[in-house]
């Protein structure tokens, strides 16, 4: 009977379980690894046979064979070296056989037998837990993987390690989680001079993720706003920092093995290709908008992105994941993100500046905006123009209130949303509500109706936009404490709905 050890194959943020099987048999002396291996797999071979020499283990002179199954699915990567050095050490009777077989293994080998550290050691655990295995990894993966702290965690710094731990000479030691990371050097929106009413619309975006776009002349403090965004978003649950964290161990982005609480804050340049914001490219990777999981994307110079980068964003926002779509393979990542995007009012920037007036004007701001279809720009909740601050006020003392203040309103509502929406695990925040579900929690009261209804009408509001103003007026409900959506809810929800472009 063949030599069985185990290890993962990465689809999306799901580790799925791969049989690593090995038998020698009488034959002219060979190393073949089959399973649908990719280049990476398929090198494995000589690392393993490299490693095993510098222990002064010999292979035997037979036909080795090593199968992934299942064999119809793609394997890619170099943590497969690990379980195939296991598989074959018990298949010559090196290690034993049964505890090999208890184990879910990954890891790069070096030529001297060193382990070197991989990508998603954090999924791989995850899987390891769900079959009661314990997962063995490199010394520098331990921290990392052991956050799941549902299965026994084995990090090891070699492979001549992990041959003294089964055979009884050497235990290696259980792994602990890494250090929890925090921000140490937080944003304060009090640093932004003025801008009271951008202050209040990023207060109403991050308590509801309801998206956001600033528009404004340069220098007016656009980005400055969307910097300090995360500092008053509620730290990451419990539950969100893992998937978070999943997303960012395929990726490559923790450090040390550390978890943070703090929400991702990605901000790609907009020369950014299509493949880097939605994911793709070589073993179908997450891009932008994944990595932004329960944080905020900020998209600057907005219209200066391509149009089919812009427009593949369309459907993310709405349903929450993306589904990267290979030949071979159909990759699904989560992307539930609070968009912030930032935008200039023409190619120039000084459209509405009197002082700086455009030869083009309208038509100037008109082309530029309106390289953000229709569709899109209806996604946005909140739209808002951000005024130039002028010089003299710069010279003011701070004003508003600060972060944590802001933060601590934030958090109110957002536990208000939690209570609310606790039945319906798919609903996390007003911004996630639609059908029965937002008609129960959000509808206006009389006055607030009628006010709607008289917008709607007056403004030709899509059926999208109207459940939006709905949703928007809902959260400034919450902030304000109460149960009701008013009339006074629903017209500070308009404001920020018909402002900053003529779509509405």
């Amino acid at each position: 009977m063949s030599a069985r050890a185990y290890t993962v194959a990465f689809e999306g943020i799901e580790a799925r379980l791969v049989e690593v099987q090995c038998a020698a048999t009488p034959g002219l002396p060979a190393f073949t690894i089959v399973g649908l291996p990719d280049k990476a797999v398929s090198e494995a071979r000589e690392r393993v046979r490299a490693a095993l020499s510098a222990m002064s283990i010999a292979l035997p002179a037979k036909r080795i064979t090593v199968n992934l199954s299942p064999a119809d699915l793609p394997k890619e990567g170099s943590h497969f070296d690990l379980p195939i050095a296991l598989a074959v050490l018990a298949e010559i009777e090196i290690v034993p056989r049964d505890e090999v077989a208890e184990t879910v293994a990954l890891g790069e080998l070096s030529l001297d037998g060193t382990l070197v550290p991989v990508l998603g050691a954090l999924p791989a655990a995850m899987a390891a837990a769900e079959e009661d295995r314990t997962l063995l990894c490199p010394d520098a993966c331990g921290p990392e993987a052991a956050w799941v702290g549902a299965t026994q965690v084995l990090g090891a710094p070699s492979l001549a390690a992990v041959v003294r731990h089964y055979t009884g000479q050497a235990a290696l030691t259980p792994a602990e989680a890494g250090e929890v990371q925090t921000d140490t050097h937080p944003r304060d929106l009090r640093e932004v001079k003025g801008q009271e009413r951008a202050k209040r619309a990023m207060e109403i975006a991050a308590a509801g993720r309801h998206h956001l776009l600033m528009t404004g002349p340069p220098g007016s403090g656009k980005s400055m706003l969307a910097a300090r965004l995360p500092g008053i978003l509620p730290p990451l649950s419990a539950a969100e920092a893992l998937e978070t964290s999943m997303i960012q161990s395929l990726a490559g982005l923790l450090a040390d093995g550390g978890i943070s609480r703090t929400r991702p804050f990605r901000e790609p340049h907009h020369t950014a290709s299509m493949a880097a914001i939605v994911g793709g490219g070589k073993g179908a990777k997450p891009g932008e908008i994944s990595l932004a999981h329960n944080g905020v994307l900020f998209l600057d110079e907005f219209p200066e992105f391509s149009r089919p980068v812009l427009e593949t964003l369309r459907q993310p926002i709405e349903t929450g994941e993306v589904v990267v779509a290979r030949a071979n393979a159909h990759v699904r990542y989560p992307c539930r993100f609070l968009l912030v995007a930032a935008a200039n009012p023409c190619r120039c920037g000084y459209l509405t500046d009197p002082a700086r007036a455009c030869s083009r004007a309208p038509n100037c701001g008109e082309d530029y905006i309106g390289r953000i279809s229709g569709p899109l720009m209806d996604r946005f909740d909140l739209r808002l123009e951000v005024p130039p601050v002028a010089f003299t006020d710069l010279e003011l003392p701070a004003s508003g209130d600060s972060s944590a203040a802001i933060a601590a309103r934030v958090a109110a509502a957002r536990e208000v949303q939690r209570r609310r929406y606790a039945d319906a695990p798919h609903i996390r925040v007003n911004a996630d509500a639609e059908g029965a579900m937002l008609e129960q929690v959000a509808t206006p009261d009389t006055e607030g109706r009628t006010l709607l209804t008289r917008v709607a009408e007056r403004f030709g509001l899509s059926a999208r936009g109207y459940h939006r103003v709905i949703r928007v007026a809902r959260t400034i409900a919450d902030l304000d404490g109460s149960d009701a959506v008013r009339a006074s809810h629903v017209a500070e929800a308009v404001s920020y709905r018909l402002a900053a472009s003529p779509q509405v």
